[in-house]
């Protein structure tokens, strides 16, 4: 094959960004992306993309209408396409069987049939979408009952992109993941694609497998970071019992090579689109296949994650002298992480729905994600404010609750803050990032993750 174009099927977090990279890797290569929503690839096409991601605009700006096009085009795409990258939602089912848990692929499949719909001639069509093990089987048999004679030839390439530094990654990654079937078109296949990886990618980091273990590699992946970080904080809820200092229990675990320091932050817990919905759909896939012991295991790093926000938001209201009803609560950050502004399954939400239930009065800052941050939480009884100042935030609060580890939070001005708020002045942070002793040494009462609060009374 001579490969001149590629197209993506779907213009979100995992296919904007990935198709903005490979245009600009490879300029001899034409790279569509397309989408149904039509405000979506406008805004592509626009000075204010759809997400936000450091240095994303600059790799869009050099390549838009060079190499790198949007479209609401569908057919048009699929036809002049020599691969298609099918990066559409699979979120988790809300209905019928394996609701809560398992991946609804309704989406998945109806892009199956417009590319059979669509196509001349035959393809290769990568999932980059986060799918379970074993789907490739399915799509294969939708492209494959065509009337057309064609045929397609089916890779799995799952995305391992941290938002917040996905462009980083998809410049240098730890590694390109990407299987195929073990026949020889599906081999032809697979090096096709790693030829056009392997512009910029050193070969030693590209790994070639087989489909299905590819497909479950993805969800592997996320569940052991997953169950890293719930693991953490569960030590986090034992230190804070005995006085222990959990940055220095994680620190020094770190330190054994066979462990190593990251994802031991102690934190109100994960969040983002893939940590909760790859688990919950490995804990249904275990249970397809027999396995209850296994579902039930997995099933507990979600359990612990929302046992921690549940634990934060109590830790909050035994130091407020069990109430925060009529309380101004600051509420800073809402993203799930820095230098985004997803606010998918953040931990902020759940905490900011559990202040309403009691009542409390809110001032939610963020500085990329308050637009979302008002779509989920809208229809929530209770005061909300939505304040692009900080400081204005925090004004006549009872209390600071740090939701998201932004720089930007750890260079305000906490005297200033604290002589506008109410007293005493309780600061919660949920991520560990800022210096208590010297909030505390301002007359906070302040509350970390892990570790001993330091208090006046």
């Amino acid at each position: 094959m001579s490969m001149k174009n590629i197209l993506c099927i779907g213009a979100g977090y995992v296919g904007g960004p990935t198709m903005a990279v490979i245009a600009d890797r490879c300029p001899d290569i034409k790279v569509t992306v397309v989408d149904i929503n039509e405000r979506r690839i406008a805004a592509w096409n626009s000075d204010e993309l759809p997400i936000y991601e450091p240095g994303l605009e600059e790799v869009v700006k050099r390549c838009r209408s060079r190499n790198l096009f949007y479209s609401t085009d569908i057919p048009k795409g699929i036809r002049e396409a020599d691969i298609i990258f099918v990066s559409v939602n699979t979120p988790t089912k809300t209905f019928g069987a394996g609701a809560g848990k398992a991946a609804d692929l309704q989406y998945l499949e109806k892009t199956a049939r417009s590319i059979v719909e669509h196509a001349e001639n035959g393809k290769i069509v990568v999932e980059k979408s986060t799918l379970p093990v074993r789907t490739a089987q399915a799509m294969s048999r939708i492209l494959h009952s065509n009337t057309k004679n064609l045929k397609f030839q089916i890779l799995s390439n799952p995305e391992f992109l941290a938002e917040g530094t996905a462009i980083r990654d998809l410049e240098n990654p730890d590694r390109v993941l990407i299987g195929g079937m073990e026949t020889p078109e599906g081999e032809a296949a697979i090096e096709e694609l790693v030829s056009v990886y392997a512009r910029w990618v050193p070969r030693e980091r590209i790994i070639t497998t087989n489909l299905w273990s590819s497909e479950l590699t993805k969800l592997v992946s996320n569940a052991l970071l997953a169950q890293r970080v719930s693991s953490v904080n569960s030590i986090s809820a034992l230190c804070e019992r005995t006085e222990a200092n959990i940055d220095e229990v994680t620190g020094a675990a770190g330190k054994d090579s066979r462990i190593g320091p990251k994802f031991l932050k102690a934190s109100i817990g994960f969040g983002g689109s893939c940590f909760k919905k790859d688990i919950l759909n490995l804990v249904y896939l275990c249970g397809h296949y027999g396995l209850p012991e296994v579902a039930d295991y997995w099933e507990q790093v979600i359990r612990m994650n929302e046992f921690q926000s549940r634990r934060f938001v109590g830790n909050m209201l035994a130091a407020m002298f069990n109430t925060v009803a009529d309380k101004r609560i600051a509420i800073f950050g809402f993203a799930f992480k820095a230098d985004t502004g997803d606010t998918r399954e953040s931990p902020a939400c759940s905490v900011c729905l559990q202040l309403l239930e009691e009542h409390a009065r809110l001032n939610i800052h963020d500085p990329k994600a308050l637009g979302n941050a008002k779509l989920d939480l809208e229809g929530a009884t209770g005061e909300i404010n939505y304040l692009e100042d900080p400081y204005e935030a925090a004004e006549g609060a009872h209390a600071i609750a740090v939701m998201t580890e932004w720089k930007s939070f750890r260079e305000l001005d906490y005297r200033r803050i604290f002589d506008s708020m109410e007293k005493p002045a309780f600061l919660f942070d949920g991520r560990n990032i800022l210096d208590h002793a010297a909030l505390y040494e301002i007359g906070f009462n302040v509350y970390p993750i892990g570790k001993k609060a330091l208090t006046h009374f």
